[in-house]
């Protein structure tokens, strides 16, 4: 199987995560935008639904859309695992059981980790 010669940038999670709490969740925003474009990138999807569009439709929703996003992000982590030939799980159903309980922010930490590995 052919290895998709997309690149994204490695981000560390844990800075991510603490630079959105210091900033009272504003560069979460940013965060939530950038995992939505990589995951669109490295699944091979960049004409999909784009970060500005999925902040919106969660501000907009009051966050009942971050159910969707979340399961959305985890199905197409599991499909560019399947293309590079990696063992793929249920992320995407991972990702929605952890923000139906308010652990959003585990979700996306997983979900940057995934990324960081499929950006090597």
């Amino acid at each position: 199987m052919e290895t998709p010669s997309v690149t994204i940038q490695k981000r560390n999670a844990a800075l991510y995560f603490v630079l959105s709490i210091v900033t009272c969740g504003i560069f979460g925003l940013y965060w939530f935008y950038t995992l939505n474009n990589d995951t669109n990138k490295i699944s091979g999807h960049p004409e999909a639904m784009g970060g500005v569009v999925a902040l919106l439709l969660t501000i907009v929703t009051c966050g009942i859309f971050t159910l969707f996003w979340a399961y959305n992000m985890g199905t197409r982590i599991d499909e560019a695992k399947v293309k590079r030939g990696l063992p793929s799980g249920n992320l995407g159903t991972i990702y929605l059981i952890l923000t139906i309980f308010g652990l959003v922010w585990v979700a996306e930490l997983l979900l940057q980790g995934e990324l960081n590995r499929l950006a090597d």
